[in-house]
């Protein structure tokens, strides 16, 4: 475990002296551990040497789960509509001291790809499309666009023709496909080239998504070597 910012880490390294790094958040209630697998599964060899980062999310009320403490982003309430956007902002800011960090210790941003899955997915977007410096890619798996009205005021140009991935489930019964479909939409409508994806699973990751994921990788990485 490895503290690179407020937020607490687990960190990868595929060889010495790493030439990306692949920032990925977790989901509600889960923990950096959940997504590690992705560093055996993903082969990123002919990228060269890549750094593997996985933040924990801090421990929050979450009042959907009546108030029950757990790992979150953010806050989510029973009424869908209303977004938690002091949490939002508050997560936001951690994530990118993550992605300076790694910026001062020698990775450009141009070589990192932030990515999460759900809650995660949804910090990926909310923090990459507004990053201040060009990043090599966003990936979102069954997650959705969090405060989507303001993306529009509140985007970096840096990152306004940054490669996103998209990737969610047709039987998808927590983050439903009709949510996931609209953001995908919503950043279509504003230019941003989309590679959307789908599968036959509820909410969860399988292999073919880990597979398109990987081949994804490898383009949006190779074209900054």
């Amino acid at each position: 475990m490895t503290d690179l910012s407020p937020l607490h880490t687990l960190e990868f390294d595929t060889g010495p002296e790493p030439r990306a790094a692949i920032v990925v958040m977790h989901g509600l209630g889960a923990d950096a551990n959940d997504f590690a697998p992705f560093v055996s599964e993903i082969d990123l060899s002919a990228v060269g040497p890549v750094r593997w980062i996985f933040p924990n999310a801090p421990q929050i009320p979450v009042a959907i789960n009546g108030g029950y403490v757990m790992p979150a982003w953010y806050d989510i309430f029973p009424d869908r509509s209303t977004e938690d956007v002091e949490g939002l902002h508050r997560s936001r800011v951690a994530i990118e001291a993550v992605l300076a960090r790694e910026t001062a210790r020698g990775i450009p941003a141009e070589r990192i790809v932030i990515a999460g899955f759900s809650q995660g997915c949804a910090m990926a977007l909310l923090t990459g499309l507004r990053y201040s410096e060009r990043l090599a890619g966003i990936a979102g798996l069954s997650g959705y666009l969090p405060l989507a009205s303001r993306l529009s005021a509140e985007r970096s140009s840096a990152n306004a023709d940054v490669p996103i991935f998209l990737a969610h489930g047709r039987q998808d019964e927590v983050v439903v496909p009709q949510r996931a479909m609209a953001s995908r939409d919503a950043l279509q409508a504003l230019n941003y080239s989309v590679e959307w994806h789908e599968y036959n699973m509820p909410h969860s990751v399988c292999a073919q998504e880990v597979s398109d994921l990987n081949d994804w990788l490898l383009k949006v990485l190779a074209a900054k070597s």
